[in-house]
């Protein structure tokens, strides 16, 4: 993961539960999963609109 330590991946966990609350991490986590959900069928929706194009 980029190449982090663990003992730099725990500071980044502990300030984000700072800045964030530990009722609002579960929040953030399901957002982000929807946001790239709808950016990857949004990414797919555009592949399948240019194929009819380039042939």
């Amino acid at each position: 993961m980029a190449g982090l330590k663990p003992a730099e991946l725990l500071i980044i966990v502990a300030v984000l539960l700072v800045l964030f609350g530990s009722t609002q991490i579960p929040k953030l986590a399901r957002s982000l999963g929807q946001a790239q959900k709808e950016f990857k069928s949004g990414l797919d929706e555009g592949v399948a609109e240019a194929e009819p194009e380039e042939t």
